[in-house]
């Protein structure tokens, strides 16, 4: 299917090292893509009359491939797993927290206000105020900024956010002709009336409704997108596998070296104890070659081992202001400092939101590119990464879609993702922001940088990203 995008790619004149192909070597992962050493600035970028918000800590149960060890449960379960494993390791007393905040994208029609339900069940008091928000991929991004700009107002000085997701079971609906014929039949008072309403019940009234990841605008899946997109920037197949050899490596890796500290066990009710990611699979590029296309078929590049799969999960981080978090005696982990959304044209650029929100909240934040020690971009597909650092380091594409004069330049792979990302350690929609941002957390003191940059897409042709500074060792 040809967009507007792909269109305009097409058409680039061949002058241009883009069109021509120029990066599509540069940006593989079998290559190295090295930054110039440049002076960091040291400085710390908390502004003159605006509260410092700081992280305390940040958790989430094992994130489950679908259909797994959490596929009994309800999503309310899962997040409140998160919520005392975050009082557990924090020993945060309840009756502190002001407010608490969560993402999630698919509901459960019984706990529509999921925070609220799993806030109760982990013990939290009846009086605390809970809200859940959506926002698609970034839902738990939203939870967290809410958090942010309550403390920055003054609201309150504790607040939790968190992100849930519970793909093992999504709700499934009558059809529409038969949600109506039930809520008529509901109303009529006689006999009659509800024998009439009964007889014109047809066969095809049964046929349900079953949920898809998909755009409600275009009604195209998300992988349909992803496809595109990669075609639109000349993302081959092998650089999508490659990419995602990549992740489940790292991923590997850092489970191995015990480097996923925010990962909190979790008795599952009548099963065993879970204490691990389940997805983080490296296999070999020969086993990824002999997949074939999920979403375009026969020819399309985007595949189940290059992008991320259905996930169950939760999350739950502790936000405070920062005289608060030093009166209890915490020390933070990292400030929570700038931070943009931004919206796109949901079909040809449903994915781009990182090339988008980068540019933005580094400007916001008085930073360059190369000022960033830790990347972390939540990875929906191998192709939409590879296609996101395309995009940012292209001078065309800035100017012609973004109304920029130059590029912003593409992150370094030494610096990016470099602890696995969504392709391996999984993406439950609504929990992902927080572990996106507790690891670049975790990575900055493991790493010994200052700043970290938080980005990721999601549906709408949304985005976030934010910036992360190290809090004083």
């Amino acid at each position: 299917m040809s967009s507007m995008l792909s269109s305009a790619l097409r058409n680039l004149p061949v002058s241009s090292a883009w069109a021509a192909g120029g990066l599509a070597r540069s940006l593989s992962c079998s290559s190295q893509f090295q930054a110039a050493v440049q002076p960091k600035t040291k400085k710390t970028l908390g502004k003159t009359g605006v509260k410092n918000v700081v992280v305390v800590e940040g958790v989430r149960i094992p994130f489950l491939q679908s259909g797994t060890s959490y596929a009994d449960l309800m999503p309310h379960d899962l997040a409140r797993a998160a919520l005392q494993g975050l009082l557990t390791r924090t020993s945060v007393p309840r009756d502190v927290v002001d407010y608490i905040v969560y993402g999630t994208v698919i509901q459960e029609v019984k706990t529509s206000n999921v925070a609220r339900e799993a806030a109760l069940g982990a013990g939290f008091s009846d009086k605390t105020p809970a809200h859940t928000v959506t926002m698609a991929c970034i839902s738990s991004n939203q939870a967290m900024t809410t958090g942010v700009g309550m403390i920055a107002a003054g609201q309150c000085d504790v607040v939790v956010a968190g992100g849930v997701e519970l793909m093992s079971d999504v709700p499934i609906r009558h059809s529409r002709k038969m949600r109506k014929t039930m809520l008529t039949l509901n109303r009529a008072k006689t006999l009659g009336q509800k024998l009439s309403l009964i007889s014109k019940i047809r066969p095809d009234y049964f046929t349900p409704e079953l949920p898809a990841v998909a755009e409600f605008s275009t009604s195209e899946t998300m992988g349909h997108s992803a496809d595109r997109l990669a075609a639109a920037f000349g993302i081959s197949r092998l650089e999508q596998d490659e990419y995602a050899l990549r992740s489940h490596t790292l991923a590997k890796k850092a489970q191995d070296e015990g480097l996923l500290q925010d990962v909190v066990p979790f008795k599952v009710p009548g099963k065993d104890t879970v204490t691990k990611d389940n997805g983080i699979r490296p296999s070999s590029m020969e086993q990824m070659g002999k997949l074939k296309p999920a979403f375009v078929k026969p020819y399309g590049t985007v595949t189940a081992a290059n992008s991320s799969f259905l996930t169950d999960g939760a999350s739950a981080i502790l936000i405070m202001s920062e005289e608060k978090a030093l009166a209890m005696g915490y020390k933070p982990k990292a400030y929570l400092r700038d931070f943009v959304y931004v919206s796109q044209d949901p079909k040809d650029q449903l994915l781009l939101g990182p090339t988008y929100a980068t540019p933005k909240v580094l400007e916001r934040a008085g930073l360059s590119l190369s000022d960033i020690d830790v990347f972390e971009f939540h990875e929906a597909f191998a192709g939409q990464i590879l296609a996101n650092l395309k995009a940012m380091d292209s001078d065309w594409f800035a100017q012609n879609y973004m109304g920029r004069k130059s590029k912003v330049g593409a992150p370094p792979l030494d610096k990016f993702n470099t602890w696995g990302g969504s392709l391996s350690l999984g993406h439950p929609f609504g929990a992902t922001g927080c572990r996106l941002v507790i690891t670049a957390a975790h990575r900055l003191k493991k790493e010994g940088g200052q700043y970290g940059l938080v980005a990721a897409c999601a549906a709408g042709g949304q985005g976030h990203a934010m910036i992360v500074e190290l809090y004083p060792q």
